[in-house]
This record gives C-alpha cells, structure tokens and sequence, in this order.
C-alpha cells in the first residue's frame, strides 16, 4: 500500500504545474479540469461546475450515513509574479501568491490516500472551491445547493501560515479569522479656482479630516476589550494644481469580529462621513459592503482539528489569538460546525529577505508542507468518521 511519502513527487509535481498556470476567480478552468480528472482516476463520484468551476468529489466507504467536507480553495491573484522559479507565473498578471496551489494539491493527495487506505465508515466530499480571494466562491456554491446536495455533518480546512514555523499547526475555538467589509466614500462638492477657495467647498480638506477622524472611531468607539482594525487605503480626487476638484473618494476596509462590533463601527463611520460634509458644506455619499464574515471554529470540531494535526505529526497548539485577514470559508461554517486550520510553512532557513508573507509577488508554497497537509486531511476524516467499534489509526 502506498504511503505519503510515495506520493510526494508526483504532487510536487502537480503544485508546481498549478503555480505555473494561475487562474483568477471564477476563471479557474484549467485547474478544474485538472482536479475533476484526478478524483475521476481515484474511481470517486466527480461533480462539477458548482459555482462555474466548482469541483466535488465524493468517497464512500462502510455503512455510516455520517458524512465530512474538506475544503481547498484554487484561485490565485491578481498579481503580477516577481521570483525567478523555474516553476513561476506563465499567466501574465496572475499569480499563486497565497498558496492555494498547495492547498489544491494537498487535498487531491488526501483523497488518494483516503481511497487507498478506506480506514473510514461514512462519506468525505472533497470540496473545491473557486473564487476564495474577495468574491465568496464559498458563498456561491452555497446558494448553488452545495450543501443539500453533499450534506455535510462538519467541515474543514487549512491554509499555509509563514509565519508558522514548517512542521507546526495552530487553530483555536471561536474567531480565528475577522470578518472584512470594504467602505468606499464618496465627497462632491462643485468645484473651482484654487485662488478662490472661499467661493468653493473644498472637499479635498473635507477628506482629509474625514481620514483623521475615521481613525479615531476604534480608539474611542469601540470598547478597548473587543478586537477591531479600521484603515483607509485609497484617496481620490483632483486633477491639476490649480483646481480644487469636485469630487474627492476614500476606500477603506474593516476586520472584527464580533457583529455587534461591525455594526458599531459602521453606525459611526456614516456618522463621521455625514457630519464632516455638513460642516464643510459638501455631499457624502457612503457605500459600506460587509463581504466577508467572521471565520469562527466550533469548539468540538477546533479540537478535532488539533488531534488530526497530532495524528498528522504536527506540533499543534491553540493559536494565541485570531488573526485579522478574512477567509471565505466563513460561509461554510455559518451553515456547518467545523474548523479553519492554519498549518506551518515557514522555512528554516527562508533566504537573503526572509520568509515571504502571504500575497507577496515572491511568494512560493513550501512544498515541504505537502504530506503534513495530506496527513492532516485524513486524519480528520478517519477521526470524524471513526467506525463506531474501533479508533481510527492515524495516517
């Protein structure tokens, strides 16, 4: 019988061939087309085009009619791709900067394995997902009847984390991951001469206090015990040197993670946004999005996920605190109890600039992760779908 480490070469292989073809959101054909004929060969049930390029691949094995969900996401960003690989970018402007191309391949070896062994009684479907990076993949295939149509009685994931040492696995109960809503505000003034401000509402000063007192609203609006980060990323506005604009704009995001937070924060930012145009006679207009939920594990399946990091080899501990990055499998865990894992890759030696973050234009999966992460996957397979009369042995 085969073991992970025999299946190693080849999913190095296979990561390397979906870093070089990245595809965006929504866009993620190729890839589909890839998983769809490797769950196919593992003689698995093989559904697609959930979502558009959704793929779902359902193993089966002993009489139980419990059932789990494992989840990779398979988008990449649109970034353009700055190492010197020999495996880099060959889609201009598209880049694997998060790793999903890791994430994509640790779970087709997961199935593999879990098709050979069988050391489960029940159903996996093996999840993957478009579309992770900002546009809800994982909200789509939801409204598409991902869910009625392979019913899940948990579901799981990981993501590659850098800053975690390779060999090392962290999640805890409750957040782990904050909710992401996006601001954009809009100023509209009439505008004029520069040498004439006195006859024009300037809405460039308007923006500017409204950026200082948008930055105030954690540090005085929200109670210093609850966790939130409010930045403005984007100002707009104005053309030539000597014309105060018309029109000015602010972007923005949001993370929290506690909805009474998110609902606080936003009452004050409409509030902030309507009394500096009020005061300088201009228009304010506010689109606030919340497009992201909160990523919050359910208690018995966080510890699920740590005995199956264990079981995977890993040196795994409750993570310390949430991290403020957002993560779409919040949906999936609205609907399911489950658990969001974040498994180490960070290098031992990670280079002349360090270890790269996430969405760096350098960044590369440590393909040293690959078998932690198969491993992890069928642990928390065979834990979850343990037969009833005896322990799982752990992969």
């Amino acid at each position: 019988m085969a073991t992970v480490e025999d299946l190693l070469p080849e999913l190095v292989a296979l990561r390397r061939d979906l870093h070089a073809h990245p595809e965006l959101a929504f866009e993620e054909r190729r890839t589909a087309g890839v998983v769809a004929a490797a769950l196919r060969l593992l003689g698995l049930e093989v559904h697609e085009g959930i979502a558009g390029t959704g793929v779902v691949g359902t193993l089966r094995n002993g009489g139980s009619a419990r059932c789990v969900g494992l989840r990779a996401d398979m988008d990449a960003l649109p970034i353009v791709e700055q190492s010197r690989l020999a495996h880099a970018s060959r889609n201009a402007g598209v880049h694997h900067g998060c790793g999903h191309d890791g994430h994509t391949a640790m779970l087709l070896g997961a199935a593999r394995q879990l098709a050979s062994t069988r050391r489960f009684d029940g159903t996996v479907h093996f999840i993957f997902q478009p579309a992770e990076e900002g546009r809800g993949g994982a909200r789509v295939m939801l409204e598409q009847g991902l869910l009625e149509r392979f019913a899940c009685d948990a579901v799981y994931a990981l993501h590659n984390w850098p800053e975690l040492p390779l060999g090392h696995a962290q999640t805890r109960p409750g957040p782990i991951m904050a909710a992401a809503d996006r601001f954009d505000i809009v100023l509209r003034g009439r505008g004029g001469h520069a040498a004439q401000p006195h006859r024009t509402p300037d809405v460039l000063l308007a923006a500017s206090q409204l950026v200082v007192q948008l930055n105030t609203i954690v540090a005085r609006r929200v109670d210093p015990a609850d966790s939130a980060v409010l930045s403005v990323t984007r100002i707009a506005g104005g053309a030539s040197h000597n014309v105060l604009p018309a029109e000015a704009m602010l972007t923005g995001t949001v993370r929290s993670f506690d909805v009474t937070v998110q609902d606080r924060i936003e009452a004050a930012l409409r509030d902030a946004a309507a009394g500096v145009a009020l005061a300088h006679g201009v228009a304010a207009e506010v689109n606030y999005t919340r497009y992201y939920p909160a990523t919050v594990n359910s208690d018995a399946e966080a510890r699920l996920a740590l005995d199956a990091a264990a079981a995977a080899g890993l040196q795994a501990s409750v993570a310390p605190r949430p991290a403020f990055t957002s993560e779409d499998f919040a949906f999936l865990l609205r609907e399911r109890p489950g658990a969001y894992l974040w498994l180490g890759q960070g290098r031992e030696v990670p280079g002349d600039d360090g270890e790269r973050p996430l969405h760096h234009p350098c960044y590369d999966f440590n393909d040293d992760a690959l078998p932690y992460g198969v491993r992890w996957f069928c642990a928390v397979a065979e834990l979850s779908l343990a037969p009833r009369h005896s322990q799982a042995d752990p992969t």
